[in-house]
């Protein structure tokens, strides 16, 4: 035993040595090119010094009016708009990663090191983090300094830590996720085109920072430090799963094959037709309609279920949290009383529901519509969030329902009654296909992290996608219709008998 832990200790040690190797030949490489060290550097001192310029003068002239407080608040903010620049435009760096090195034909040497792909992509990473993540923290320290020897102010000890943490987190995953751009692009001009959806969602969540900034509100902040590094980590997973060193040499140019494609569609959209063991070549022609069906309810949507098994607990999971999200939230805020009462329900009641401009109209066609349109819109956030946003959306409902169940126990109702009534009657049809929906949507986001083993991430997410098709056409969909009309139709009627008067 002692000699086996003496061997994987040292494997260990030269996997990491051979990784810190290419990590200094790297950056050694980089620091060498000064057409991106000046201009990172430049703009890593100016920028800073001007923003504690902008920072001194706003001051003054909040000061004007009576208004500290806004100064107060945009110091902060400025010390992190100040960590973010240096990053975005680092980005070339972790751009030029692998795709540089093939252009340049300096990528063959490397990919016929002994290194793994794992140690490789790895290797290639951490450097493409380091120089951006210094530059940072440089820029900051810049900034600091203007602010106390101009000003003499100086942040909260805590409020650093988080600000250092956000910066770093978002330096992980735009270079992460440009590191992918790198690996699985053909040239450095369609990496530049494709870092734009690298940048946009992180400028647009850092002007998300600036209003809880603004507010005050520091304690979202380290919820968003959490999602950032979960983020970062899927996306180094996923580099690393789909990192495959002779595709990179072999793939000169990306060409949109549409006719393969659909092809390929196709051809996961098909399924096995069955119907208790007859042959289907007997049946009459009329008839062969039940094969199909029986193909697809027997076998095939079974099989779509069972291979979507982890989404499913995730999804399931996510449930449960937003469950006691609700409930913590209904137990911290108390609605006014007059808000439920129950003993003035009536028809009347869900009659007037379609007055509230932000509930669809209060019909089998319109409540199906909003499910659907939200479901859809599942999917396809699910696509550039790795299924993350998909749960959300269904969590959300969800939490709000708790939240109320908590509130008429609160005031003095049965809780358990309460859900019975407004929830049960259609929630039975429409939970489970929304979970199913929501499931699927997952998948098809997490394709991207990790395919199929023997398909490529375009094949796999094909075949995620033909399946969320089927099962929402052929189950989602019934039930959602089923749970329309009774919450039209019945929930209303259960809830009067229940608590109206």
């Amino acid at each position: 035993m002692a000699a086996v832990t003496e061997r994987m200790r040292a494997v260990n040690s030269e996997s990491f040595r051979l990784v810190f190797t290419l990590v200094r030949r790297e950056i050694r490489d980089t620091l060498r090119d000064w057409r991106i060290v000046v201009p990172i550097f430049i703009l890593t001192i100016f920028f800073p010094a001007l923003m504690s310029f902008v920072a001194d003068m706003a001051l003054n002239w909040v000061a004007k009016y009576g208004e500290p407080v806004i100064g107060e608040r945009l110091l902060p903010f400025l010390l992190m708009v100040v960590g973010f620049f240096p990053i975005s435009f680092s980005l070339v760096i972790a751009l030029e990663t692998f795709v540089g090195e093939k252009e340049r034909n300096s990528l063959e040497p490397l990919l016929a090191t002994p290194l793994t792909d794992a140690q490789l992509y790895l290797g290639k990473t951490l450097a493409a983090m380091i120089p951006p993540l210094l530059a940072a923290y440089l820029g900051i320290i810049v900034y600091l300094f203007g602010l106390y020897f101009f000003k003499g102010w100086t942040p909260l000890p805590i409020l650093l830590v988080l600000i250092i943490l956000l910066t770093t987190a978002e330096g992980l995953v735009m270079v992460s996720g440009a590191v992918v751009l790198s690996s699985q692009t053909t040239s450095v001009r369609a990496a530049n085109l494709l870092a734009s959806f690298v940048i946009i969602p992180m400028a647009l969540l850092v002007q998300g920072e600036a209003i809880i900034m603004f507010w005050a509100n520091y304690d979202v902040l380290w919820w968003i430090v959490l999602f950032l590094v979960v983020v970062d980590v899927v996306l180094v997973r996923m580099g690393v799963h789909t990192f495959n060193r002779e595709g990179l040499l072999g793939h000169e140019i990306d060409e949109l094959n549409v006719t393969s494609l659909w092809r390929m569609f196709r051809r996961h959209l098909r399924w096995e037709r069955w119907f208790f063991g007859r042959d289907l070549q007997k049946m009459p022609a009329g008839l062969c309609w039940l094969g199909t069906l029986g193909g697809l309810y027997r076998c095939d949507i079974p099989a779509i279920l069972r291979r979507s098994w982890l989404a499913l607990v995730v999804v399931v999971v996510g449930l449960l949290f937003s469950v006691y999200i609700g409930y913590a939230f209904g137990a911290c805020y108390l609605l006014p009383p007059e808000v439920l009462q129950f003993e003035h329900v009536s028809a009347e009641t869900f009659a007037e529901l379609p007055a509230v401009d932000w509930l669809p109209a209060f019909t089998v066609l319109g409540v199906l519509s909003n499910n659907v349109r939200a479901l859809l819109l599942a999917g396809l956030l699910a696509v550039f969030s790795f299924g993350t946003l998909a749960v959300v959306l269904l969590m959300a409902p969800l939490a709000m329902v708790f939240f109320f169940v908590t509130q008429t126990a609160r005031l003095g109702y049965n809780p358990m009654l309460f859900f019975a009534a407004f929830v049960l009657p259609h929630g039975l049809l429409e939970l489970p296909a929304a979970t199913i929906a929501t499931a699927l949507a997952v998948r098809l986001g997490a394709t991207f992290m990790s395919p199929k083993p023997g398909m490529t991430v375009g094949e796999g997410w094909l075949w995620a996608l033909a399946d969320f098709i089927k099962v929402f056409v052929a189950l989602v969909l019934p039930l959602l219709v089923l749970a329309a009309a009774i919450e039209v139709h019945v929930t209303p009627a259960i809830v009067v008998w229940t608590f109206g008067g």
